[in-house]
């Protein structure tokens, strides 16, 4: 076999261990669903009625318009909570030693870290699944044509695979699972602090400037676009810059940390 076949038959075997973790303990998996599942019905069905009347367009108390509005913050919050897990199986792996029993064995130093990025990225795959299947139950309406639902597709498991990588880095860096489970929160509260749950328009000068230009606010407003059927060509271009910049560094810092604190950890152990 040549060295990319090796490579990819490893990662394979990191992925089918980070899926049979998940099976073994579903309570993660639930509840990282169960959060942003949870922000879904609190806010269309407690806030919707008040909070629909200031969606431009929409109609006083109109909970179906804010659905609308609201879903693509929630399928944003939904990738940044199931990343939350994985710096937490990240860091869990560096401080149980397991990591250390890897690296003594004939296998490709990448397929570690790449099983478990396609590990959450399937679980991140189920948990958008679960979201949209709640909000079309709930009444959400779309125009989007197949390829504008492709396009949706596309960035949502690019945004994925982005998250993915940096809170791999993230779990590399924290110094226990505890640490690691805090550092990724911030991604979940973003998009209160963008256009995921009120018009950027409605907030105060200092407050709006933040949620024009922080990354989530052009990917929320992408996937409202996609899903509308009528994309902004520049929201797009800005969406996928970040996901690009938050994954290039994700990755880049990923090696960095593995290499490093391995090499670390392997001179403190012949001391």
């Amino acid at each position: 076999m040549s060295t990319a076949t090796y490579a990819l038959r490893d990662a394979a075997t990191m992925l089918r261990r980070n899926l049979r973790h998940m099976a073994r303990y579903p309570s993660m998996t639930v509840m990282l669903i169960g959060q942003p599942l949870l922000f879904l019905l609190l806010f269309v069905y407690v806030f919707g009625g008040t909070m629909g009347a200031g969606v431009p367009g929409a109609g006083a108390g109109n909970r179906g318009d804010y659905l609308t509005f609201v879903t693509p913050g929630i399928l944003t919050m939904t990738v940044a909570s199931v990343s939350i897990g994985t710096a937490v199986l990240v860091a869990t792996d560096m401080t149980n030693g397991i990591i250390d029993r890897f690296r003594t064995m004939p296998i490709a130093k990448s397929s570690v870290l790449t099983g478990h990025v396609l590990g959450a990225m399937i679980q991140t795959a189920h948990a958008l699944a679960v979201i949209f299947a709640v909000a079309f139950l709930l009444g959400l309406e779309t125009a989007a044509s197949p390829m504008q639902w492709i396009g949706l597709i596309a960035l949502l498991a690019l945004l994925s695979f982005a998250m993915t990588w940096f809170t791999v880095a993230l779990g590399l860096a924290a110094p226990d699972p505890e640490t690691a489970s805090n550092l990724p929160m911030i991604f979940v509260l973003l998009p209160f602090v963008g256009s995921g749950f009120v018009p950027v328009e409605s907030m105060p000068v200092g407050l709006r400037w933040f949620a024009e230009h922080q990354p989530f606010t052009p990917i929320m407003d992408t996937i409202r676009g996609l899903s509308a059927g009528s994309p902004d060509g520049s929201d797009t271009l800005w969406a996928v810059g970040w996901c690009v910049l938050i994954g290039s560094t994700g990755y880049l810092w990923s090696r960095r940390l593995y290499g490093t604190r391995g090499a670390n950890r392997e001179i403190l152990a012949r001391c």
